[in-house]
């Protein structure tokens, strides 16, 4: 689900969730408590034989509804903790082995107490009757025994997390997802630190944690260097007295180095006397560590037409501020911002206030042309029209300007690899490249320096000291709404994750992975991807040779489940990370090395054939997220996102099956969005070919659709982009976009169908699963909490503009609302009348 992921994502808020409450102490000492309290009664047998059978019964009722009584009880304070200040509310504890702190990098969670519905407990002809004290009944009230329900620590953990999230006054028929998560949504207090808040980035948050205690043990003898390391980064960055003590140093030395940054030199500037030359200022970039892809991105990229193979790649670059916020021009709020913060950095590092103003406004506008020449995200998905293969020689004459072959040599490094001017690479955009070629050369060497050490100064300002943080935080505060800096730990602990995700991965699976999880997995993935091809023969508008070439395509599908075996091999590691030098010391250095090694193994890879099973790829298990690659037509579950929320193998099924299952689901379908179907079972293109039979590479590329269930197809994804286009958000004033969010929107829609029936099948071949105490819902009806609950979150307003502008994913209240509302099964399980909000009388169905 990908859950969250784009290929080329620009810089962009990266969030999950929070919540928490030490479930883990609350079950296991009510567990204790409740064992203790039957073996009581057992020792007493004498008595009980002296009862009559009126007797026995009455005390069966009687004693069945102290435990059901008490459990709920115990759940309630379990879920209540109270604050210094007399509120009650949950709040992040200080790190300790026995405490598990729920911080995430953007999302954390306070709750305030939620009081669950109160129960009754009904005898009637020796059977039970639990119902449920809210507005809505279920409409599937069973008669059930004391046995019908699942009293494990994990069902009670996941009864009381539903009961927190729920607000049952809210007909589920008319708004399933506040139905859903709108105790969530009430009680969550979204700290001043953080995004948004969301029930989903709980797991990253304790897995965060988690990954601090790694980094923070001490190193044992035979420890392997990568994982030393990766100590060392974090140590590095927590060093902060030696931060501040080098305050704006770091970053001077290097603007020296660079030439120095106009702005704060003042009119003296005049780059030694020497023309200012744009690339050769990228070659020092490259060799210092920065990126090289401020004014074009050049990367070695799998190639499109052969998925075995690399090939150069050149397309635009990434702003600051992004391309949906530039356009709108100098005068919008959020580009004046932009403006503030960059004077405001210029000051900081002693620039003039008046020529600061003058300096930013034009290298603002620069950075604003660019991004008018750049294309829009709904004209970026289909990779058709971005594969323009071309020699580097073609090039030169597309951009006469530019020394191409010396640019791209000079990038790669003798030390690595060099080509000559017939090298094919791939220009994604090539009417930007044009565009960009004559603005560059028509503008002052003033402004293009100013711009470039701009880019230069605005990715080192997170690794100076803390006024130069608090700068940064002002503009954020102003673009999202948040007000406080992370928590310097979480910042920490996410650059070694980020920095050595392989080491780190290494270390975290060793520790906290469960194989169980693996195996419980792989058994979900079978099922659900024998479901989609279920769907794939009942589709009635497919022509037989598209569908017989999706149904290879789908059962091809490789799956990475937790992790690969190389992440147990110190060996592995230790050559992965040969050469690289990091240490505790200098934290802006620690990432500058870093880049530069990153950047060295990515273009060394240019001759290699393309593993599409490469364990370094797929050895990123510290994350909770997942994953479809077009290229290697694979879906990857890392070992993070299989617990918690998602998954737990003591709770019922129908949790899990509404939790990860919806996620398998929605990776596999991923293949066959409006990106993914461009693509065979291979991960390549099919050309058209001319009469001599030649690749044209000028041409169009073509999927291995049929004309007429292609048209089909697009119908049927049109109606999922009106749909969710026309979905309207008020307190923004604001609707989604129906393009962009498109492929993630099938997948929702997709995922949630197969695992829907996957769970339907289990039951078929297995036996019903018992009911979670305290709660009057079928296990179909809580199939659907578990999904809904997957995704409750609370969104500050400018964060959730942000997400509508930027995103690919729709705002999680519609990926309940939209996928839900057009599954026949959900009306039904929750006899929702015809014409309700969540049935519909036109749907949309993909697939």
């Amino acid at each position: 689900m990908v859950l969250e992921s784009v290929p080329r994502r620009k810089i962009e808020s990266q969030g999950t969730l929070i919540l928490q409450k030490d479930t883990d102490n609350l079950s296991s000492s009510f567990g204790r408590a409740v064992h203790s309290k039957m073996e009581m009664e057992i020792q007493q047998v004498p008595w009980w034989n002296r009862r009559t059978r009126m007797e026995k019964g009455f005390c069966i009722a009687t004693t069945s509804f102290v435990i059901l009584a008490g459990l709920l009880v115990g759940t309630l304070v379990g879920v209540v903790t109270y604050g210094m200040d007399g509120n009650e509310e949950i709040r992040p504890s200080a790190f300790s082995n026995s405490e598990r702190i729920i911080d995430n990098l953007q999302t954390t969670a306070a709750f305030a107490a939620q009081v669950p519905s109160v129960l009754t407990l009904d005898v009637e002809d020796g059977g039970y009757y639990i119902s449920s004290s809210s507005n809505y009944s279920s409409s599937i009230r069973k008669k059930a025994s004391i046995q019908d329900y699942c009293m494990s620590k994990g069902c009670i953990t996941t009864a009381s997390e539903i009961l927190r999230n729920m607000d049952e006054s809210v007909d589920p028929c008319e708004d399933f997802y506040r139905f859903s998560c709108g105790g969530f949504i009430d009680k969550t207090i979204i700290p001043d630190d953080r995004t948004r808040m969301s029930s989903f980035s709980v797991l990253s948050d304790e897995l965060l944690a988690q990954v601090r205690y790694l980094l923070e043990s001490e190193s044992l003898a035979n420890e392997p260097r990568p994982f030393r390391m990766a100590k060392d980064v974090y140590n590095a960055c927590m060093n902060k007295e030696q931060i501040e003590v080098l305050g704006q140093d770091p970053i001077k030395n290097i603007l020296d180095r660079l030439g120095g940054w106009p702005v704060i030199i003042g009119d003296s500037w005049n780059n030694g006397g020497k023309p200012y030359v744009w690339y050769k200022q990228v070659y020092m970039l490259r060799r210092i560590g920065y990126s090289v892809d401020y004014l074009v991105d050049f990367s070695v990229a799998i190639d499109l037409k052969n998925s075995s193979r690399r090939i150069l790649d050149l397309d635009q670059p990434r702003f600051v501020l992004d391309r949906e916020y530039l356009i709108k021009g100098f005068n919008d709020e959020d580009v004046q911002a932009y403006y503030e913060f960059m004077m405001d950095v210029a000051r900081f590092f002693g620039a003039n206030e008046n020529r600061a103003a003058k300096d930013m406004k034009e290298v603002l506008e620069l950075e604003m042309k660019l991004a008018n020449f750049s294309l829009p995200r709904e004209n970026r998905r289909n990779a058709t029209k971005l594969y323009n293969p071309m020699t580097i020689k073609d090039l030169t004459k597309l951009d006469p300007f530019t020394p191409w072959l010396d640019y791209i040599n000079n990038i790669l490094t003798k030390e690595i690899i060099q080509v000559n001017d017939k090298e094919v690479i791939i220009v994604n955009v090539p009417s930007y490249i044009k565009n960009f070629s004559l603005l560059i050369n028509n503008t002052s060497d003033r402004v293009k320096a100013n711009y470039l050490l701009w880019r230069v100064v605005s990715a080192s300002i997170k690794y100076l000291n803390d006024d130069a943080k608090k700068i940064s935080l002002q503009f954020s505060k102003k673009l999202t709404g948040k007000t406080e800096e992370t928590p310097r730990w979480r910042t920490c602990v996410d650059g070694a994750k980020r920095s050595l995700t392989n080491a780190v991965g290494a270390m975290y699976i060793r520790k906290y992975f469960k194989e169980e999880s693996r195996k419980s997995a792989c058994e979900m993935v079978k099922d659900i991807r024998i479901e989609f091809d279920k769907i794939l023969n009942q589709i009635d508008w497919m022509d037989a040779k598209t569908k017989a070439m999706a149904k290879k395509k789908a059962n091809s599908i490789v799956d990475h489940i937790g992790y690969p075996p190389e992440l147990l091999d110190d060996n592995k590691l230790e050559e992965l990370y040969d050469g690289l030098q990091l240490g505790n010391l200098h934290y802006l250095e620690n990432a500058l090395n870093m880049t530069v090694f990153v950047a060295n193994y990515a273009f060394s890879l240019l001759r290699e054939k393309v593993n599409k099973t490469d364990w370094v790829r797929h050895g990123k298990p510290a994350i909770v997220n997942a994953f479809y690659s077009p290229l290697e037509n694979s879906i990857q579950f890392p070992a993070g996102i299989l617990q918690g929320i998602f998954f737990s193998s003591d709770r019922p099924r129908y949790m899990n099956y509404g939790a990860i299952g919806w996620v398998i689901g929605h990776e596999i379908t991923h293949g066959f969005d409006d990106q993914g179907r461009q693509f065979d079972l291979e991960g390549i293109f099919i050309f058209f070919k001319n009469i001599d039979n030649i690749p044209f590479f000028l041409g169009n590329l073509v999927d291995w659709w049929h004309p007429t269930t292609k048209e089909q197809y697009l119908k049927k994804a049109k109606c999922i982009i009106e749909q969710y286009g026309n979905y309207f958000l008020p307190e923004l004033n604001i609707t989604l976009n129906g393009i962009n969010t498109q492929g993630e929107n099938i997948a929702d829609n997709g995922g949630i169908k197969e695992a829907y029936r996957a769970y339907v099948n289990w039951v078929d071949r297995n036996e019903e699963e018992k009911l979670l105490p305290g709660l009057n819902y079928s296990q179909k009806q809580l199939f659907w909490v578990s999904a809904a609950n997957v995704w409750c979150a609370k969104f500050r307003p400018k964060a959730l503009k942000l997400r509508v502008l930027t995103g690919v994913h729709s705002p999680d209240m519609f990926r309940v609302r939209g996928p839900f509302s057009n599954m026949p099964e959900f009306a039904r399980d929750f006899n929702c009348p015809k014409g309700s909000h969540m049935n519909p009388a036109k749907r949309c169905e993909v697939w």
